[in-house]
C-alpha cells in the first residue's frame, strides 16, 4: 500500500490493514508548516471550484467515512471553507426514513448525486449500508458482499458520467478517540454531540475496523479510488485531504469555456455607437 504525503492509498483488492497505519503519522510534517500549507491548498480549491462551475463538464463527489469523533465534520469546515455556497452541497446519510426503507439502499443515494459543475460532499455514506447494519447483524456477509459489488457498479457509473468519486477514511486510534469523547463531554460547545450510543459503539471498535478493510478492499478502485487519511492530529488530516482535493482537480485540466459573445473589438465599437 502506498504512502506518501497524501496519505495511505488502498488500490483495488489491497490487503489493506488498518493496524499497519499509525492514525498518528505526519509525514514528519511541522503542525505549523501544514497550515501553512493547508492555507494555499483551501485557496487553490476555490479558484479550480469556480473552473469546475465554469466547464460544467465534471463534478466532484466527496465521500467522508470514519468511526465518530473521527473529524468529518472538522474536516468539511476546514477543508472546504473556500469553496462558493453556490456550487457545493452537502449531505449526512443518518439511519434511512421509513419511505427509504421501500426502495434499494442506494435510491436515496443517488438522488444527491452532485450535478455536473458541482462539488458533492457526503458526510457519511451509501458505505453506511455496509458498515452499520453489518455491524449490528442487520445483514450478514453474503448480503453486504452484494451491496458492496452494486456500490462498484453505481461508482463506476458516475465516474462514466463524469462524476470524480474520491473517498476518505478519516483514520483514528482508539485512544485519541476517548480523548475526543472527554473533550466533547468538558465543552458545552460540543456536549451537544455526545450521544449515549457513542459509547455502545465504541464497544464494537474491532467489528467496525474489520468492516471498513472489508469495504475498502472491496470497492477501491482506479476510478473511485479509497484514500486512509492518519487522523490523530486534526491539522495533518487537513491538509491531506486538501492535497489530494487540488490534485484530483487539476488532474482533470479543465479550461474555461469561450463566452457565446461577438468579438472584443465588436463590442467595444458597440459601446462607444451607443
Amino acid at each position: 500500500m502506498a504512502k506518501g504525503s497524501k496519505g495511505a492509498i488502498a488500490p483495488a483488492d489491497d490487503e489493506l490493514s488498518l493496524r499497519k497505519v499509525s492514525p498518528s503519522d505526519t509525514q514528519q510534517l511541522e503542525e505549523e508548516t501544514a497550515k501553512e500549507l493547508l492555507r494555499k491548498d483551501v485557496e487553490r480549491l476555490g479558484e479550480l471550484h469556480d473552473l469546475l462551475y465554469a466547464a460544467r463538464s465534471h463534478a466532484l463527489l466527496i465521500v467522508l467515512q470514519g468511526m465518530d469523533t473521527s473529524g468529518k465534520d472538522g474536516t468539511v469546515r476546514h477543508v472546504l471553507q473556500g469553496l462558493s455556497p453556490l456550487g457545493t452541497s452537502v449531505h449526512a446519510f443518518k439511519q434511512p426514513t421509513s419511505e427509504e426503507l421501500q426502495h434499494d439502499f442506494l435510491w436515496r443515494i443517488h438522488k444527491k448525486v452532485p450535478a455536473l459543475g458541482t462539488i458533492g460532499i457526503f458526510n457519511r455514506s451509501h458505505y453506511e449500508d455496509v458498515l452499520v447494519t453489518r455491524v449490528h447483524g442487520q445483514i450478514g456477509s453474503g448480503r453486504a458482499h452484494e451491496r458492496m459489488r452494486a456500490i462498484r457498479q453505481f461508482e463506476r457509473h458516475l465516474s462514466t458520467e463524469g462524476v470524480v468519486v474520491r473517498k476518505f477514511f478519516l483514520h483514528i486510534s482508539e485512544e485519541e478517540q476517548a480523548k475526543r469523547i472527554e473533550e466533547r463531554l468538558q465543552d458545552p460547545r460540543k456536549r451537544w454531540k455526545y450521544s449515549a450510543s457513542d459509547l455502545a459503539e465504541r464497544k464494537l471498535w474491532d467489528d467496525y475496523q474489520a468492516a471498513y478493510e472489508d469495504a475498502i478492499r472491496r470497492t477501491s478502485t482506479s476510478h473511485s479510488p479509497w484514500y486512509v487519511i492518519p487522523s490523530d492530529h486534526k491539522w495533518y488530516r487537513n491538509l491531506a485531504v486538501a492535497r489530494i482535493l487540488v490534485e484530483t482537480l487539476e488532474d482533470l485540466r479543465l479550461q474555461w469555456p469561450q463566452p457565446e459573445v461577438p468579438p472584443l473589438k465588436a463590442v467595444e465599437k458597440e459601446l462607444e455607437q451607443s
